[in-house]
């Protein structure tokens, strides 16, 4: 039985658990398995796969942040494997289980215990100098705003092709309810509980009092314009990482993807225990 470690090479944390992990489950008959990237970091070169070997594994365990969560769903794509996270990070919105007992944590879920999540994921389209330049998948956000340059963005924002909003902003955040606590957050959005079938549309730094964050249905359509020629010095981040931005944005299309992702909890803390935590210490 094939299991996938997505650890933080950078937490030193996450490296010697996943160390540990991996010797584990090869000791008691499982196929731990990480990107060769993340087994050379962390020394395991034997466990090393390609992405495109990854496959189906029957549990995925991600050590470190809600960022190392991330990872590991980027890493899964449209294969929906349960993904236990292990908080060693600072945020633990998404993370399952603590550091008390790993090896404990990892045996529960293997047996089937613990809860499942479905979280909702977002399919944008970006279209760049009048052709669609890629789509993408997001568990968090997709993002749409300036670059370094620091010019501001001359934005058009519609809902199911209906023209809401124009707007002068550092960008627009389109966010699913489990990114409503990420950067949706940072930029003044509400918080959604994860299991409300919605996104949230928020503005970046609005040049108007008229800007207000919106939420919007699931089968609603949000599309992003940039009509103006000269402020389309624009890029677009997918849950934090920057696409390549050599051509002007056009347009960003996003609406609810085909594909979930599944989150597994076993420490039985309630959302909102969770957002008591995480204000409570700031």
């Amino acid at each position: 039985m094939r299991v996938l470690l997505v650890p933080n090479p950078a937490n030193p944390s996450a490296v010697a658990s996943t160390t540990d992990l991996a010797g584990w489950l090869s000791a008691t008959g499982f196929e731990p398995v990480l990107t060769a990237d993340d087994a050379t970091g962390c020394g395991l070169e034997e466990f090393g796969v390609s992405p495109r070997e990854i496959g189906a594994p029957a549990l995925v365990v991600a050590l470190g942040g809600d960022g190392t969560i991330l990872k590991a769903a980027h890493l899964l794509g449209p294969v929906e494997v349960p993904i236990l996270g292990v908080n060693l990070g600072r945020l633990g919105f998404m993370a399952g289980t603590g550091t008390d007992d790993i090896r404990a944590a990892v045996a529960a879920a293997l047996a089937g215990e613990g809860r499942v999540e479905r979280r909702s994921t977002l399919a944008a389209s970006v279209q760049m100098d009048g052709r669609l330049v890629g789509r993408y998948r997001a568990l968090n956000e997709i993002y749409l705003g300036r670059t370094a340059s620091m010019r501001v963005i001359d934005a058009e924002l519609m809902i199911n092709g209906i023209l809401v909003s124009r707007m002068r902003c550092d960008g627009i955040i389109t966010a699913t309810a489990t990114g409503s606590t990420a950067y949706a957050l940072s930029a003044g959005g509400p918080i959604v509980s994860p299991d409300v079938a919605c996104a949230v549309v928020v503005p970046v730094a609005p040049h108007t009092i008229a800007a207000r964050a919106l939420v919007v249905g699931p089968s609603d359509s949000v599309e992003i314009h940039l009509p103006n020629p000269q402020r389309r010095d624009a890029c677009v981040a997918v849950d934090g990482e920057l696409l390549p931005c050599r051509r002007d944005v056009e347009s960003v299309s996003v609406a609810r993807g085909e594909h979930d992702v599944l989150l597994l909890k076993l420490d039985g803390r309630d959302f909102y225990e969770v957002v008591g935590s995480e204000f409570l210490r700031g």
